[in-house]
């Protein structure tokens, strides 16, 4: 595999920036820092190299998405190799190097589909993002917090199925959100995350109570914290704090934002930096098949249900419903460092490093370090993408705007 070299970029990573060259070389990072081309010619192993000027432009770790559903008019949920393909060179084009594909909650069989090609096409490996684990969204949610989750298929925790699922996987499932207050909830926390499975909660009504019985019973991690979750409500003349409270006290509780600038608008953005901070949030799209496309009328899941976007905005066709989001990552950074102020080295932790080591792969992704994974992203002030490196190998894309 040819070197690369990334010459007199400002480099970003573990929330701090500097001037550095970077080299690359065997799939992995050889070296950070200052004339990267000599330190290269010295090494015996040295190649020619594709060199790529990054006067002027960031260099980061690559984007590192754990939520969502597809993009470029397709879905995961399509069950085929080509729309896996599809999603993962449109969002890889926006600088996601990892994403963790995401199903929605419908039918067995069609899951069933889709987990047989989820495997087939990260065994024979395709350009663009890579695959991180498996994650299942639902189908055991709170009814009066399904948001566009199709209703027909909402049920309780069933060990049988749940296991069947992760024996289908291979165990691969990475991350399962489901509302830990429905029966079972707990003993398929317990049970999944003694394999390794990151427990969130998701699409739930738990009081903040019921949150803290979750914790101590392994969930700890908050799926588009604030969308689909119970906050302070009133039961006659008391208050009754919620999940969104509890996500806020445990600071053992990380939490992910569609960071789109509309599910979470500028104010909310910078409480849950404050008190939650770059650490303890990954930045997430949740996109949808309408991602990359224009405003229209879309499909939704198997079931046929009807999304609108306009604007930049996914509803339900019949409501005010959000049904997910036609964000990137690219665009998930640059609104987010906008709407907060906060530095951009913080804002771009938050989708590398965090989401890295909630999903425990910070070993090997999610920073620029010598010896880790050659996931780069490079880009402009304005966080305009130009160049995708992943696993080592420059990426080249049509890039689809909205």
């Amino acid at each position: 595999m040819n070197t690369i070299i990334i010459k007199g970029g400002t480099v970003l990573t573990g929330g701090t920036e500097f001037r550095a060259d970077v080299v690359v070389r065997a799939g992995k990072i050889a070296y950070i820092g200052q004339d990267g081309e000599s330190r290269a010619q010295k090494d015996n192993q040295y190649q020619p190299a594709e060199i790529i000027d990054a006067a002027g432009k960031y260099v980061a770790p690559g984007f590192i998405d754990l939520h969502t559903h597809g993009g470029d008019g397709a879905d995961f949920g399509d069950g085929t190799a080509e729309a896996f393909r599809k999603v993962l060179a449109f969002h890889g084009s926006h600088g996601t190097t990892l994403l963790y594909p995401t199903s929605m909650t419908g039918s067995l069989d069609s899951l069933h589909k889709s987990i047989e090609t989820y495997k087939q096409v990260k065994s024979l490996g395709t350009d663009g993002a890579a695959m991180g684990g498996w994650h299942m969204e639902g189908p055991y949610f709170s009814a009066s917090k399904r948001g566009a989750q199709d209703p027909r298929y909402l049920k309780n925790p069933d060990s049988e199925e749940y296991m069947d699922i992760m024996k289908r996987t291979d165990g691969q499932v990475a991350r399962w959100s489901l509302a830990p207050e429905l029966p079972g909830a707990h003993d398929m926390a317990r049970t999944l995350k003694a394999r390794g499975v990151l427990m969130a909660y998701g699409h739930t009504d738990a009081s903040f109570e019921e949150c803290e019985d979750a914790f101590n019973a392994g969930f700890t991690h908050m799926t588009h914290f604030f969308s689909g979750m119970s906050t302070v409500s009133r039961n006659g003349i008391y208050r009754r704090a919620g999940a969104v409270e509890y996500g806020y006290y445990n600071d053992d509780v990380t939490v992910e934002l569609i960071g789109d600038g509309i599910h979470v608008p500028a104010s909310m953005l910078k409480m849950t930096y404050k008190i939650k901070g770059a650490d303890n949030i990954a930045l997430v799209t949740d996109s949808i098949r309408a991602a990359g496309l224009p405003d229209g009328e879309y499909e939704l899941g198997e079931g046929g249900l009807r999304i609108r976007v306009a604007e930049g905005m996914a509803t339900l066709a019949d409501s005010q419903t959000l049904a997910g989001s036609v964000a990137t990552m690219d665009l998930v950074v640059r609104t987010v460092w906008r709407l907060t102020g906060l530095p951009l080295a913080e804002i771009v932790k938050s989708a590398t490093e965090t989401p890295a080591r909630i999903m425990g792969v910070d070993g090997s992704k999610g920073s620029l370090r010598e010896g880790f994974d050659a996931d780069i992203v490079i880009f402009d002030n304005d966080v305009n993408v130009s160049e995708v490196i992943v696993g080592g190998k420059l990426q080249h894309f049509e890039r689809k705007n909205r």
